[in-house]
């Protein structure tokens, strides 16, 4: 079996916001703008990996989802406990001197060795998702 993962789906609250993080911040490409009933999804994706997306999305925008679900939701996402993703990159330093520079981002965690052998580094995006950044050896 040939399986990749071919997007991933994180909530945003302000979609100008996580467009100009991913975009401008973390230098994705922006792959799909759309708009549909006052709500946007944005496809982003790191360039030269055309087969891999992150949709930015509305949260609670499926219409199954009651209000007592939406309200958990919108609480989770300004803990910062809704949504995560985990990044690589090969000059974590680097990257993390950007973030903190960003005022998009809310630095979690400085580039840290972990007791089980990768070193990473946390931050938050706009919407409050959890972003870790690890060093690719």
């Amino acid at each position: 079996m040939d399986v990749t993962i071919h997007a991933s789906f994180l909530p945003h609250t302000d979609p100008d916001a996580s467009l100009a993080f991913y975009r401008d911040t973390l230098g994705f490409e922006v792959r799909n703008d759309v708009g549909y009933g006052g709500m946007r999804w944005i496809t982003v994706g790191p360039a030269g990996q055309p087969g891999t997306s992150i949709v930015l999305h509305p949260p609670a925008a499926d219409p199954g989802i009651t209000d007592d679900e939406r309200r958990t939701i919108a609480e989770m996402m300004a803990k910062g406990t809704y949504a995560s993703i985990v990044l690589a990159t090969a000059d974590l330093d680097g990257a993390f001197e950007r973030l903190q520079a960003a005022d998009s981002a809310e630095v979690v965690q400085e580039p840290t060795e972990q007791p089980y052998g990768i070193r990473d580094a946390a931050v938050r995006d706009p919407a409050g998702n959890m972003i870790r950044l690890q060093e690719l050896r």
